[in-house]
């Protein structure tokens, strides 16, 4: 797939051969069978997804929250300070570009769906979020499910 954002190129199963007619993209299955028509499907979605990436390209958005905790862009290093001792250096592939607005929420973007997804679940791991504290990498519009503390109030255990 070429288009403005770039090129992508990506081989598929052998048993279904792809044609273009009219400007459609044609998947043709060998039978019905079970097997085929997932591959089928899987195929589908593989191209729509380059189709979109080369015109359109995909973006995933990560919040950074926790007090002191940002993020800084060096070229294709993020620096990443979430509360480690140290700050967290993450090199970007290439392929792949990365904006980050107000210290606090990180764009990564690109024209393969995967490789978005898979460097954003990365960044994502470095400090994963929370359940006790809100504090950690979550992507943008994640719902965190808090979870309550221990109270300490009920008395009981060890030291009675």
């Amino acid at each position: 797939m070429k288009g403005p954002k770039g090129s992508l190129e990506r081989e598929f199963h052998p048993d279904f051969p792809i044609e273009i007619e009219d400007g459609r993209v044609l998947i043709r299955r060998p039978n019905d069978e079970r097997k085929m028509r997932a591959f089928h499907g899987l195929i589908r979605a593989l191209i729509s997804n380059m189709v979109t990436g080369v015109s359109q390209g995909f973006e995933k958005k990560l919040k950074i929250m926790g007090v002191g905790y940002r993020a800084n862009l060096e070229g294709k290093m993020l620096k990443l300070m979430v509360g480690y001792s140290n700050p967290v250096e993450f090199s970007l592939p290439d392929g792949i570009e990365a904006a980050v607005d107000k210290n606090t929420l990180i764009t990564v973007s690109g024209i393969d769906r995967q490789l978005v997804g898979q460097v954003a679940a990365e960044i994502r791991s470095i400090r994963p979020p929370s359940a006790y504290k809100e504090k950690g990498i979550c992507y943008d519009g994640e719902v965190l499910k808090l979870k309550p503390g221990k109270t300490g109030a009920t008395g009981g255990g060890a030291g009675k």
